[in-house]
């Protein structure tokens, strides 16, 4: 098939990429945010324990899998290294996706440092996490409980890391677990009626909030799902996993009436007057690729991925920074306030487009 650009000029993107994310800080703390408590979240830099680097580490591991470059393990491992000199962090939803790199270091190293914070923080999160009416993963973040709320980007950043702990210590409970939070966020973040996804639902009002599909909340349905399913030993007529690709398929069918002619999806999905979003665009491009990849999907929805992938290409500059991609975005109680969220160069996106470029990359081995 016809390729848009030569495996060494593809790993070249993805190097400045992961050059531009290793580089990122925030020194004026124009893209802190202050959350409930007082406290001061540094949402940009990559040194420092939140979910936006969590998800840097996250696209260094499908990398360094496919390439096997000694400097990107060694990146990986300092990052920890260093991290585990200074205070302990607080356990929360969005602290908890680094264990997802960290089970994956222990898994390709060996090395036993590692275990007791894996172990720790998986009790945590399966024993004390507080859990909504119904049980589900109450989205608890720094300094804010969210009493009773559910996010769509629980499934990434704890679902996942609890379905791959389950998998690393062979614990059933925890997998069993998993599985309960995919349906249950799909019961109360999926639309009926066009198959995406909610930013969240608040059971203290019975609602979705603004109802708003944003973007990237909806790309990290578009990673977890197909991640989820090749993480998790499904048997092939497993129930649970018809169910999970049936969502899947009707996301992308809706993501198809709304990508933009540049191949970019809207900050708001079904809103073509917000402004394009890098981010999102290269999560929808990965998790579309990877499903065709692993036969979620047919190949009919192979055009829509590469046009993505192209507009991330097109999209990175030569410093290595994606373009177009919103800054930290919580919960918003109108549409407008999705489309007020400044734009920068942010680790997620750094990594969202690694992810994106590494599953095209898949296609070169």
């Amino acid at each position: 098939m016809t390729q848009l650009i030569s495996k060494k000029n593809l790993e070249g993107k993805i190097d400045l990429l992961i050059d531009n994310l290793v580089h990122l800080s925030d020194p004026t703390g124009e893209f802190s945010i202050k959350v409930a408590d007082g406290s001061i979240i540094d949402n940009k830099s990559f040194n420092y324990w939140e979910w936006t680097s969590g998800i840097g580490l996250y696209g260094m591991t499908k990398y360094y899998e496919l390439t096997r470059k000694p400097e990107i393990l060694a990146q990986m491992i300092k990052w920890f290294d260093d991290q585990f000199e200074k205070e302990p962090v607080e356990k929360n939803i969005n602290t908890m996706v680094q264990m997802q790199t960290l089970a994956f270091l222990y898994e390709e190293t060996g090395d036993k440092k590692y275990l007791p914070y894996l172990k720790s923080w998986g009790k945590w999160l399966y024993e004390d996490l507080p859990r909504t009416e119904r049980g589900g993963f109450q989205h608890v973040t720094f300094g804010d409980l969210n009493e009773n709320e559910m996010w769509d980007d629980t499934l990434m950043m704890s679902v996942l890391t609890l379905a791959k702990l389950g998998k690393l210590f062979k614990n059933d409970d925890y997998i069993e677990e998993a599985k309960k939070q995919f349906l249950l966020h799909i019961q109360f973040l999926a639309d009926k009626k066009t198959g995406l996804w909610y930013h969240g639902w608040n059971f203290n009002e019975r609602n979705n909030f603004s109802g708003a599909f944003w973007g990237r909340g909806n790309s990290w349905i578009t990673i977890a799902i197909p991640e989820f399913l090749e993480l998790v030993d499904f048997k092939e007529n497993d129930a649970v996993k018809s169910f999970l690709e049936m969502n899947l398929q009707y996301q992308i069918d809706t993501l198809a009436k709304y990508q933009a002619d540049n191949g970019f999806w809207h900050t708001l999905v079904d809103d073509p007057d917000s402004y394009i979003e890098g981010s999102a665009t290269a999560g929808f491009a990965y998790g579309i690729l990877k499903s065709i990849h692993n036969h979620y999907i047919s190949e009919d929805y192979r055009e829509m991925g590469i046009k993505a992938v192209k507009a991330v290409l097109d999209n990175i500059d030569e410093t290595g920074a994606l373009a177009y991609v919103s800054a930290g975005t919580p919960m918003g109680e109108t549409k407008d306030f999705y489309n007020n969220i400044k734009i920068s160069v942010m680790p997620y996106g750094q990594s969202m487009a690694t992810l994106c470029l590494c599953e095209y990359l898949s296609e070169f081995y």
